[in-house]
């Protein structure tokens, strides 16, 4: 009988020495719970750094006398400048490695984060926002890649969950630390608090991420990297997602670049409670980390469903001229949109059987470019017609998803039919 199985080294005859091929991690296996913690702590250093000064635009607005659309493009050129640099550096991830790439875009980034309060005017904070945002760029495509080679298909979707769990509790305390420093000290003192808490995230990072162990290095050819991106804008199912990811995060760039100015201009609420309310990215960390439930009953596409429409009610609600029904309607918008954002992305990285830092760069380019987009239309809505046009424009972005989604069920049961009728013969 051959030796039972004890994961320690197998002899056979005098000299060969072999071990067993390592395992895809899954909860319960070694090195699981700190490929968690470590990607948690990147996504929750990620949404920080990006959005940092999104709760200040009414601070940043006010110090430097220009208008909300002008502030917002401190959030719209770090991820704008995210989405350009995403795939390019997702490709040399496919070279030198996803921890690599991540640990380098993570040292950056803070630097920068440490810099960027210190900016003399407008047009430096914006410049340093952006060349931040090209650097965070190296996270997002690499972890989902990362994710897709280490962890098993079956808990994929979950360990998305929890990266994208890091992105909304980032995205929380970096809003809520700057809002109530910048009451406390001015909006410099609440950007460089984000800065202090996102190199503790990038120490904790560096500390507990295991080494990759399935990664291959892919020689750096641009015109394989092309073909093979190439490939990815053919595949409709790819496609459709991007869309996807892209219409989510406007909806999510125009809400919560502006709410910031409408809590402030119709309620008079402070910085500190304006940045406060952004405790509701706690349900968004929820409802991703159970993105991976909800599709093994619904599927994925009675996921988007639920989530889409969750967003547009949220939408709704937030129209009534009352700081309970807004609440409410952001606590619903921020639901959907996490819990779609995390089954979309989650179903690139198991869609895409090679290139898949390539699959998860154009997502995150989509995505990124949608929350720019999202966010400087809502301002400039905002600006010239108040809160109900920034829900107009967020809602033409839920329809277009609906659409998306529609077509992607109306595609898939014409697949089915051929094959049906060729079973039946």
């Amino acid at each position: 009988m051959p030796p039972a199985h004890t994961g320690a080294p197998v002899i056979s005859g005098a000299s060969t020495l072999s071990f067993p091929a390592p395992e895809p991690r899954s909860p319960g296996r070694p090195g699981y719970r700190r490929m968690s913690l470590a990607l948690f702590a990147a996504g929750l250093a990620t949404f920080a750094l990006l959005y940092s000064t999104q709760a200040l635009l009414p601070a940043v607005s006010a110090d430097f006398g220009v208008t909300a659309g002008q502030a917002s493009w401190t959030v719209s050129a770090a991820t704008g400048a995210l989405a350009l640099f995403v795939l390019p550096l997702s490709a040399l991830s496919e070279r030198f490695g996803r921890t690599r790439m991540m640990t380098w875009s993570m040292v950056i980034a803070v630097a920068l984060g440490l810099l960027v309060p210190f900016a003399p005017n407008l047009e430096w904070l914006i410049v340093l926002r952006a060349v931040q945002g090209a650097a965070i760029a190296g996270i997002p495509a690499s972890a989902m890649a990362y994710l897709a080679e280490e962890v098993q298909p079956k808990a994929l979707v979950a360990a998305i969950g929890l990266f994208v769990a890091g992105n909304s509790i980032g995205g929380m305390s970096g809003r809520i630390v700057t809002g109530w420093a910048a009451q406390a000290w001015g909006w410099r003192a609440g950007l460089l608090t984000v800065g202090l808490m996102s190199l503790a995230c990038a120490v904790a990072f560096l500390v507990l991420l295991p080494r990759a162990r399935f990664f291959r290095p892919a020689s750096l050819n641009p015109r394989a990297v092309g073909r093979t991106v190439a490939g990815h804008l053919r595949d409709p199912l790819l496609l459709r997602l991007y869309g996807i990811g892209a219409l989510f995060m406007t909806v999510f760039g125009a809400v919560y670049t502006v709410v910031g100015f409408r809590l402030v201009d119709e309620f008079s609420l402070g910085q500190g409670v304006v940045g406060s309310v952004f405790l509701v990215y706690l349900v968004g960390t929820v409802s991703s980390a159970a993105a991976g439930r909800l599709v093994a009953r619904a599927g994925r596409r009675g996921a988007l469903y639920l989530a889409v429409t969750t967003t547009a009610l949220g939408l709704l609600l937030s129209l009534a001229h009352s700081l309970a029904a807004i609440l409410a309607g952001l606590v619903l918008i921020t639901a959907g949109f996490f819990a779609g954002h995390a089954v979309a992305s989650a179903a690139v990285s198991r869609t895409a059987k090679s290139g898949r830092a390539q699959a998860s760069a154009l997502y995150q380019s989509a995505y990124y470019l949608g929350s720019s987009a999202g966010g400087t239309l809502g301002a400039l809505a905002y600006h010239s017609s108040g809160w109900a046009a920034t829900v107009g424009i967020a809602l033409l972005a839920v329809l277009g998803v609906v659409s998306i989604t529609l077509y992607g069920s109306h595609a898939a049961r014409s697949e089915r039919r051929p094959m049906a009728a060729a079973a039946a013969r």
